[in-house]
């Protein structure tokens, strides 16, 4: 490795352990939030607010989740082990935008109807994908914490949190399949080329590891 980017590595990781970071990351996960909670109440969604709601938190849950699994490639790719205490923190992120998701659809399209919203996941496919996803998201969020690692187990624990890659297959289709009626497929086709890319990564990965 040439010595210029060794050094730019050596920084890179330097600046992972150093004590702001981990703050500075829960500042810059947040701000989108704090971008459409201010766009909501001074008007600046468009025309359709409620609609640009349910997009955008949609948008951001496929963004994180992008995020969240870059972390282990760019760790090892770095050899910056601090990486690594950012990813419970963004895969909590994951599951607070794929809340609001899920909120700002109950309310803005259903009204908070629990009979109508189980009538559409069961009508809708791609709602239905959606739920799924939520559901295995939520599985993730309870049991991401210390007490959960110790009642499971490690090996266990792990086993559990590459449902992941479950999450991140169903998200694609749920894309997909909301933006079919449109024919629209540019942005499904980005997140998806970017998730196959760390998915594919980690499938190299393990098969040079067995090989």
């Amino acid at each position: 490795m040439p010595s210029g980017q060794t050094a730019a590595v050596r920084a890179f990781t330097g600046l992972g352990r150093h004590r702001f970071a981990k703050p500075l990351v829960f500042v810059l996960a947040l701000l989108p939030f704090v971008y459409l909670l201010w766009a909501a109440v001074f008007g600046q969604l468009g025309a359709n607010p409620a609609e640009a709601l349910v997009r955008a938190t949609g948008d951001w849950t496929l963004r994180m989740l992008c995020v969240v699994l870059a972390v282990t490639p760019l760790r090892v790719l770095t050899a910056s082990p601090s990486l690594a205490r950012f990813r419970r923190m963004l895969g909590l992120f994951v599951y607070f935008y794929a809340l609001l998701h899920m909120l700002s659809y109950s309310a803005f399209d259903m009204a908070f109807d629990l009979a109508d919203i189980a009538r559409d996941i069961v009508k809708r496919p791609f709602i239905l994908v959606g739920f799924a996803a939520f559901v295995l998201l939520t599985s993730l969020a309870l049991t991401s914490f210390n007490r959960a690692i110790k009642a499971l187990g490690a090996r266990n624990w792990q086993r559990l949190h590459r449902a992941v890659y479950g999450v991140a297959g169903l998200a694609i289709l749920h894309f997909f399949w909301m933006r079919a009626g449109k024919n629209d497929f540019a942005e499904v086709a980005v997140y998806a080329g970017v998730l196959m890319a760390l998915l594919g990564w980690r499938v190299w990965r393990w098969l040079h590891k067995k090989g």
